[in-house]
């Protein structure tokens, strides 16, 4: 079975502002994939690339085995980060219209719009007209369009963008539901929890550029495991004297300490045990948030480091 989507040495530049720069993705038919980042990454502008919406200035972009293509669209259910619903239109005919602009016949269209709206709690707004909704309703609206049509794949930037944590979870509960169906997903997110909860693999960008891509626990296991946790009593005087910690937080029943290295940990414990009383000691894998934070506060440091002097002007 050929890759949902993929790209090979993608690129596309503003000016002189590079927005993507020799970007590869591999995103495998039946798989969760989040395309993660900062604000101004360089994830909307892939995105947009791979809808056809935008033009690579160079680079090859496959959908399905087969090169990106208003044909291949079809396949795909894209939800903008930006609205394209029709303030004035009642929710239920909307969806009835943008059933029908997919090639679906209106009856069956109309019912599609009916189980969706049942399924993302918004039936009782189905004769509302969408300027009556709150920006979480409409964000649910939105993404009830895009799966209007039943593609395979789904293409959804910045989903749960405006809305409260009970329609975040009611969104992500659907999205497992989907998965569980085999179509593919690719989202965009600067959301970590939502990436570490549904994803099978990521791709982290900053400044246009990939920085990690691959399966997610992979990624989090082999991370470093730099990170351990500790239940205790006694004096806390003694963690911060520990060797090879770099760092001590302190919390009510626990602390977590930060290593130089995970060679450090059973020094730490050998050299904790006759000072303190230890209740639990364990070692943490880093969490998605963790890695972002590192990785892209890594990649900015190296960009704003200046390069070596040549010999000749020392």
């Amino acid at each position: 079975m050929p890759n949902a989507i993929q790209l090979h040495q993608v690129c596309k530049a503003y000016g002189e502002t590079q927005a993507v720069a020799n970007l590869d993705l591999c995103i495998a038919a039946g798989s969760v994939y989040g395309l993660l980042g900062p604000n101004g990454s360089g994830k909307t502008t892939t995105i947009r690339m791979i809808m056809n919406i935008l033009m690579p200035d160079q680079g090859e972009i496959q959908i399905l085995g087969r090169p990106a293509g208003r044909k291949e669209q079809d396949q795909i259910g894209y939800l903008p980060e930006e609205r394209g619903l029709y303030a004035k239109m009642k929710i239920l005919d909307q969806l009835t219209y943008f059933g029908e602009l997919k090639n679906v016949p209106r009856a069956e269209a109309r019912r599609r719009g009916q189980y969706w709206l049942q399924r993302l709690e918004l039936s009782d707004w189905a004769d509302k007209k969408v300027n009556e909704l709150s920006k979480g309703m409409q964000q649910k609206l939105q993404f009830a369009v895009t799966l209007l049509a039943d593609p395979p794949i789904l293409i959804l930037d910045e989903l749960t963008s405006g809305l409260d944590p009970v329609n975040a979870s009611l969104v992500r509960e659907v999205l497992l539901e989907l998965r569980g169906q085999g179509k593919t997903i690719l989202f965009s997110t600067h959301r970590m929890e939502d990436a570490e909860r549904l994803c099978d693999s990521i791709c982290l960008i900053a400044r246009g550029r990939k920085l990690l891509d691959g399966d997610l626990q992979q990624i989090r296991a082999g991370f470093g495991k730099q990170t351990v946790r500790i239940e205790f009593t006694g004096e806390a005087q003694w963690l911060h004297q520990a060797p090879g910690v770099r760092k001590t937080d302190l919390y009510d029943s626990y602390a977590e300490l930060q290593l130089q290295s995970a060679e450090a940990a059973p020094e730490v414990v050998r050299f904790l045990a006759p000072r303190v009383n230890i209740r639990k000691f364990e070692i943490l894998v880093p969490s998605l948030d963790e890695i972002f934070l590192t990785t892209v506060a890594a990649a900015q440091s190296s960009a704003a480091r200046p390069e070596r002097e040549p010999a000749y002007a020392r």
